[in-house]
């Protein structure tokens, strides 16, 4: 028996990840900041789903989801997906005019000291599975080449933090795959998909966006670590 706990997985890109690793066999701990609506989804999910509260950005509340997934018996996938975006005044995404480092601050808060928070955490339980993986949600929008290069659609996304800070995801990814060579640990970019995060603005289905996070969290040991990686393949960093 697989056990996964994945982070924001009551609504979204989370909870659909969850659906489908249910129905692959997998148990999966539905990690959601409100108790209440973690349950709830739990609930929705039926047989192989545990609701856990955890919010990535209180050290407390991640050590108490660490006793209790330890006391479920353990732990194999680890799927990072909680994440937020900086808004400005108008609450339209903060440009460069309007980034503030509170702003800053409370992206990375989340998206990378909350991704860094829960690894470090959870590496302990990881490290005695047979076959560990960690799946980081990360963005298109991270990929320096992309978002550098004019004829590139991400090249007109005008926010900054939750680029700099999915990009900071990549860079953590890697280190931590050179790190721990027997764990599978990579990066992925769902797409651009209706979720809250954006506003349901995106272009695909949350059953498209979650493709590649339910591919990556299923790798076999053999598979890779240490990569970027949309539904089509590795990206360019």
């Amino acid at each position: 028996m697989t056990t996964t706990l994945i982070t924001g997985a009551n609504k979204g890109l989370g909870y659909e990840t969850a659906r489908r690793l249910i129905a692959e066999g997998h148990t999966v701990y539905v990690g959601s900041r409100d108790a209440d609506r973690g349950r709830g989804a739990a609930e929705r999910l039926g047989d192989g789903a545990r609701a856990v509260q955890i919010d990535v950005t209180d050290d407390a509340s991640v050590a108490a989801a660490v006793s209790t997934i330890e006391a479920g018996g353990g732990l194999d996938v680890l799927v990072n997906n909680a994440g937020v975006e900086a808004r400005g005044p108008d609450n339209g995404v903060a440009g460069a005019a309007e980034v503030t480092a509170d702003l800053m601050r409370e992206v990375f808060e989340t998206n990378v000291f909350g991704t860094v928070r829960v690894t470090h955490a959870f590496l302990p339980l990881l490290r005695r599975s047979a076959s560990p993986v960690v799946v980081n949600v990360s963005s298109g929008l991270a990929s320096l080449t992309h978002v550098a290069d004019p004829g590139h659609p991400a090249a007109a996304y005008p926010g900054v933090a939750y680029p700099a800070s999915k990009a900071a995801v990549n860079m953590v990814t890697v280190q931590y795959a050179k790190a721990f060579p027997d764990m599978r640990i990579n990066a992925v970019e769902p797409g651009f998909t209706k979720t809250d995060l954006n506003g349901n603005t995106g272009t695909q289905t949350v059953e498209e966006g979650a493709e590649i996070i339910v591919r990556m969290a299923r790798l076999d040991p053999d598979g890779p670590s240490g990569g970027y990686f949309d539904v089509t393949g590795p990206l360019p960093w």
